[in-house]
């Protein structure tokens, strides 16, 4: 009986041995690799190395993706000082962890008192706009500051301090930081050519060592004090007198009324994702409209081979339709943004497509085209926590060094971001936000989960709808999506096409009457983190030497 027993147990236990082992082999032998070129975890994608390493960092250490964006944007206010700074404002799309997205929209506003002939001097062709009578009231430190409070895991002075130690031990100037410096020899204060310049009066150039000791006191007072000594303090003091002797309306009063907006962002259907944008006054809407017109056309990476041309004029039809309502893009606050709402519709998309003929293009009237004016600048980081959370965050001074005008006390250089109403409104309100084609999106499936955006003023939506077509539709790998060449359509509705596109579908193009022009310079740049089978991937893009860095 007990040797019988024995047998039993015997059998039982080698039963479950083979099981284990089973188990075990399945689970070796089923375990997905990710590529070389991925992440497992988590990562960063900023528009410069450097600043993609520190928010990679932050996360490393414990910090959500909110803090690794905040981190990311420090740096890059020293990196690509060009581009941002917390003279300037921000929007962040958020997504947390259980998958709720709220819009964090801390762009500038009009101050109480502004030149009410300011419009007048808007230009009629694009130019940029310098001086302190474009100076909105900066909000991207409160808009840290909110972000973090609801979102935030490390310390608040965590944050700020790889920058710090940047802008006090200085670096050599990088290659896009060098390549905008030329833009200082006309219209900038003399307190902004001096910090770029050397002993002698002479701008600096790439490779030169350079460093930003004032902002780093700034910076360091903020990280110990928190955002209210830039809106309240003696920094927001030293500011203002810096505004007001270079000429500037700004006041005490305008710091310390700046308020920050928190909403749910909007929800748009795109296939299998839920493509969350930001609402007015972003540009949002603009994105999704493309992509709603674009969906319905079938695309797939057939249509690269066989209707490339046709593909792209539809393409290009749909973003003239798109340049059709960007003066319905206004400050919620200061307008209903109930019509907004419906061009993110399907039906709405639906009926733009109808209108599009598949063998030529109208008039500019039949676009309901209004003029506006173009626009350039930014930067954006894109984040991917551990978690599932999510950041994809755009900020931006506006134009190339914004107004060019510098507090020397401070070490701020100061937006021109008042220059955005030009073509757009008739008049302006104090506190209003001016339109935007920052679009910071989040795509989330079941399984998938995209976080995207992109640099460049009225390029933001050519870059970003550019790389999800070739990626969704062409099949193409985000990297190679996002560095395939765009065609960008102006205010005027001409098509300007980057080096490197297909010159047969150029031709083509023109053949069926679209408009060609050349652009002098092409500022579209997307940084993405997408996650898939458990995999990350994530590209800073080349256009701006970007590199994204994760673990």
């Amino acid at each position: 009986m007990a040797r019988s027993k024995a047998r039993v147990y015997g059998c039982c236990t080698l039963m479950l041995l083979c099981v284990v082992t089973a188990i075990v082999l399945i689970a070796v032998l089923g375990r997905h690799t990710c590529p070389d070129d991925t992440f497992s975890k988590a990562a960063v994608a900023a528009d410069s190395k450097k600043c993609s390493e520190i928010g990679r960092d932050i996360l490393q250490k414990g910090g959500s993706a909110v803090d690794g964006a905040i981190a990311a944007l420090l740096c890059t206010s020293v990196m690509n000082p060009q581009s941002m700074g917390i003279g300037g404002g921000s929007i962040f799309t958020v997504m947390d962890s259980s998958g709720n997205v709220k819009t964090i929209n801390s762009r500038e506003t009009v101050p109480q008192t502004f030149n009410t002939d300011l419009l007048k001097s808007c230009p009629k062709t694009f130019r940029m706009m310098t001086g302190s009578e474009w100076i909105g009231v900066p909000g991207e430190l409160r808009g840290y500051e909110m972000a973090h409070k609801i979102y935030g895991k490390l310390p608040w002075a965590t944050l700020f301090e790889p920058t710090i130690q940047l802008a006090k031990k200085g670096f050599p100037i990088p290659p896009i930081q060098g390549r905008y410096l030329s833009y200082l020899d006309t219209n900038a204060s003399q307190s902004l050519r001096e910090l770029f310049s050397d002993k002698n009066g002479k701008l600096l150039q790439t490779g030169d060592n350079i460093k930003f000791e004032k902002l780093a006191d700034t910076l360091e007072v903020i990280a110990n004090h928190g955002a209210d000594a830039f809106y309240n303090g003696s920094i927001a003091e030293e500011l203002i007198q810096d505004i007001q002797e270079a000429g500037g309306t700004l006041t005490m009063q305008d710091l310390a009324a700046y308020r920050v907006s928190v909403t749910d962002a909007w929800a748009v259907p795109l296939g299998e994702y839920q493509m969350y944008i930001p609402p007015p006054p972003a540009g949002g809407i603009i994105l999704s409209l493309i992509l709603n017109i674009m969906k319905g056309y079938g695309l797939t990476s057939a249509s690269l081979t066989g209707g490339k041309t046709l593909a792209y004029h539809r393409y290009i039809e749909a973003f003239k339709f798109a340049n059709g309502i960007k003066n319905h893009i206004k400050d919620p606050q200061f307008s209903s943004a109930e019509m907004a709402k419906k061009f993110t519709e399907d039906s709405f998309a639906n009926n733009i497509r109808s209108l599009i003929s598949d063998d030529r293009t109208l008039d500019p009237q039949y676009y309901n085209i209004t003029p506006h004016l173009d626009s350039m600048g930014t930067t954006h980081v894109s984040v991917l926590a551990e978690d599932g959370s999510a950041v994809s965050v755009t900020s931006t001074i506006n134009h190339i060094f914004g107004s060019k005008i510098f507090s020397p006390r401070t070490g701020v250089i100061l937006n021109n971001e008042l220059s955005d109403f030009c073509g757009r409104v008739d008049k302006i309100f104090p506190g209003e936000q001016p339109p935007s084609s920052m679009a910071p999106v989040v795509f989330k499936s079941r399984s998938k989960t995209l976080v995207i955006g992109s640099t460049g003023g009225s390029m933001i939506t050519t870059g970003i709808a550019s790389a999800l077509m070739n990626h969704f539709w062409f099949g193409k790998s985000l990297k190679e999506a996002i560095a395939a060449p765009v065609v960008f359509v102006d205010s005027q509705n001409a098509a300007k096409f980057e080096p490197k596109f297909d010159k047969d579908v150029i031709m083509a193009l023109k053949a069926m009457g679209h408009k060609q022009e050349i652009a002098k310079y092409f500022y579209n740049v997307v940084n993405a983190v997408g996650k898939e089978d458990g995999c990350i991937c994530a590209v800073s893009d080349a256009r701006k030497l970007g590199e994204a860095a994760g673990y």
